[in-house]
């Protein structure tokens, strides 16, 4: 199985034990992506997953969401706000699942960075 996929599928099970409600997966325009969008006490959470194979660890999985990756998530998240109607009233942020998998132990290790500046 695709490395991306387990680290989404590991974010979703994470983000719903937190009490969060995944709305949707891989939201994609042809200007960005989404992996996840959740929703948490009325505020709308926009989600990247970034997740690394235990054995290259050389740098953490969150260095990967750099200034292009940043443009092209808004982008995608004010396409998701104005194609779904979202009022301006509505609270949103923009959070990262990062995940290290390590195959060998079965296991990964997750960090949670809430509300991050996009």
């Amino acid at each position: 199985m695709d490395i991306g996929k387990i680290g989404e599928d590991l974010a979703c099970k994470f983000l719903e034990r937190k009490g969060f409600r995944v709305k949707l997966r891989n939201y994609r325009k042809i200007f960005g992506e989404i992996d996840i969008v959740a929703e948490k006490q009325g505020t709308l959470r926009f989600v990247e997953v970034k997740t690394v194979s235990g054995d290259s660890t050389l740098f953490k999985p969150e260095d990967a969401v750099h200034y292009r990756k940043r443009e092209r998530l808004k982008r995608a998240i004010k396409g998701y706000l104005r194609e779904n109607n979202v009022s301006d009233e509505t609270e949103w942020q923009f959070d990262i699942v990062a995940i290290e998998v390590n195959r060998k132990k079965k296991g990964a290790m997750v960090r949670f960075l809430e509300n991050m500046v996009l």
